[in-house]
């Protein structure tokens, strides 16, 4: 029913100035035409990240979204660095850490949180 349909990630905020600064300014978002207001859309590669005022933004404890940016995670991890994105660290069993990347086998994630606090994710792929 649903495996041939585009699925939206959706993240609640508090304030949608701030977030807009925070998806725009730091992580390189433009947004889409028709914004309605207390909600933006943004296009992120052939998916779009629909942001909306929420009093319950920052509730959820699990990531919420996840960014598949393939070999060049640390050059993007350093990027958003220096754009002021602070990097989580989390004490998973079997993971190592190089820098703010953690890594077991193959794969290799690093999480951050918007300011609300809603868990983001850039995994290798």
């Amino acid at each position: 029913m649903l495996e041939n349909k585009d699925a939206v990630a959706t993240v609640a905020v508090r304030d949608l100035k701030t977030a807009r600064a925070f998806y725009e300014g730091k992580l390189g978002l433009k947004s889409l035409d028709g914004e309605e207001p207390g909600v933006v859309t943004y296009s992120a590669g052939r998916s779009t990240l629909f942001v909306y005022e929420s009093e319950l933004a920052g509730t959820n404890k699990a990531t919420a979204v996840t960014w598949v940016v393939g070999d060049g995670i640390a050059d993007i991890v350093q990027a958003l660095k220096a754009k002021g994105v602070a990097f989580e660290r989390y004490d998973f069993p079997g993971m190592a850490m190089e820098g703010d990347v953690h890594v077991t086998g193959a794969i290799k994630a690093a999480w951050f949180k918007d300011p609300d606090g809603n868990i983001h994710a850039v995994v290798n792929g």
